[in-house]
């Protein structure tokens, strides 16, 4: 029976020094394992980094591009808009009187260099009124002019119809609109009951005028991208007649000088 309790105490000892022994391997290995990052799970994160990267920015643009383009688009249709308004808001205007016909021509020029050019009591309001002081009778000239980028421009010229038109207003007009690819202005023709394209009787004021402005798509430099052109027609009846010169004559003290204030 010793002998038995001796051998058992044995197995024991030696089971708990293996156990023991494993758990220091154990431990050993465990403690041994590597805590770094690989080199293959850093160039897995960053591809990753870089797709997520690459999406972010492509978005970002994305944005910036339809920024743009919506601000054209915006600055386009407004500059159209401010163009066809002076156009009407001076033709509504027109003045003309027989004693002084020097002073009221009304010139209609179509073709490759397009030219409208009359008289008018301008308002208030009208662009550049302030540098004119109170001399509201000007003679405007809408003109067609080379612009920037090979690009051509809808100018406006004016000045009192007594005075020259001075440096500064020749050679910097008021650019109405730009990238303009087309600008006509038509007279109505009594006698043939149709439109014209000219206006032979520039002592007389037309009853009607139809122009039309067409401007260009924006051309973004940075993208490449033209969009659509932007097309209006308006017909303005213009509500002047020139004034005989006799009214004129008895219009007040001056006789044909106040006509022409």
């Amino acid at each position: 029976m010793k002998v038995t309790s001796d051998m058992w105490q044995v197995a024991s000892d030696r089971k708990t020094v293996g156990s023991r022994a494993s758990r220091s391997c154990h431990l050993s290995l465990v403690t041994r394992h590597p805590t770094a990052f690989t080199l293959l799970e850093l160039m897995l994160a960053m591809a990753i980094f870089s797709l997520v990267m690459a999406a972010i920015y492509s978005s970002w643009m994305l944005i910036l591009r339809a920024t743009k383009v919506g601000q054209e688009a915006a600055a386009q249709v407004q500059r159209r808009r401010v163009a066809v308004r002076t156009i009407e808001s001076a033709l509504m205007c027109v003045q003309s009187f027989q004693a002084s016909q020097q002073y009221y021509t009304f010139i209609d020029q179509n073709g490759d260099e397009p030219l409208l050019s009359f008289t008018a009591r301008l308002p208030d309001d009208f662009p550049r009124n302030g540098r004119f002081g109170d001399f509201n009778m000007r003679r405007v000239t809408f003109t067609v002019e080379p612009g920037p980028n090979s690009e051509k421009d809808l100018v406006l010229r004016q000045n009192p119809i007594l005075m020259d038109m001075d440096k500064d207003e020749q050679e910097h007009p008021l650019v109405l609109a730009r990238n303009v690819k087309r600008f006509a202005a038509e007279c109505w023709d009594p006698t043939e009951n149709d439109w014209s394209d000219k206006w032979d009787n520039t002592n007389q004021i037309p009853t009607m005028v139809r122009f039309t402005l067409v401007l260009g798509g924006n051309q973004l430099n940075d993208f490449g991208d033209t969009g659509p052109p932007l097309a209006v027609t308006r017909i303005v009846a213009i509500p002047s007649v020139m004034v005989p010169t006799a009214v004129q004559s008895q219009s007040g003290p001056g006789g044909g000088y106040r006509g022409l204030r």
